[in-house]
């Protein structure tokens, strides 16, 4: 029987032999057990990938290049099989987000209420276009392609918390809040 931390050892050494950029063995280990420990809780549920993935970001708040070896070993996988599937969904981050996270409805029906307009004065009021964080970390503006509320458009999602009818005024407040 393998013991836990002799794995999580031989999974440091893989990810050194594999070239992970990894910044201090300690790190290292502490995102390792951390993601060997999503690993186990998922690891018998039918197609485990994506609430691993899940899991890890949660732990996180994103998902480290340090955590796709462990991922890709203890599933069998590639690490480019990870990646792939980590990188085709817009809601895994490859670095931490700003404390807060804005996204901006860009479909359809925002845009032909103003979504442009608006997006165009979020990113000169915040100094950061999308799919960045401002440099003081106060905020992440993401692009989304629908919150689900096509009647109230333009919308956005504030941490979580739907906005519709987006306006100047309700800019300036939720860069007011961001900011603050």
């Amino acid at each position: 029987m393998i013991k836990k931390e002799n794995f999580v050892l031989s999974i440091v050494k893989f990810a050194f032999r594999e070239g992970a950029a990894l910044t201090t063995p300690q790190a290292s280990t502490e995102i390792t057990a951390k993601t060997l420990a999503v690993v186990e809780a998922w690891r018998e549920a039918e197609g485990p990938l994506l609430p691993i993935l899940h899991g890890v970001q949660e732990e996180f708040g994103y998902i480290p290049n340090e955590a796709l070896p462990v991922i890709a070993n203890a599933l069998n996988l590639s690490r480019a099989d990870v990646y792939g599937v980590m990188s085709f969904y817009h809601d895994f981050r490859e670095r931490p987000a700003g404390r807060h996270v804005l996204k901006l409805c860009q479909a359809e029906s925002c845009q032909a209420m103003g979504s442009d307009a608006v997006a165009e004065k979020l990113r000169k009021l915040l100094g950061i276009d999308f799919n960045e964080t401002a440099k003081d970390g106060s905020v992440t503006l993401e692009p989304v392609y629908c919150l689900g509320l096509c009647a109230c458009s333009p919308s956005a999602m504030l941490d979580g918390e739907v906005i519709g009818r987006l306006d100047e005024g309700k800019v300036n407040e939720i860069v007011a809040e961001v900011r603050a």
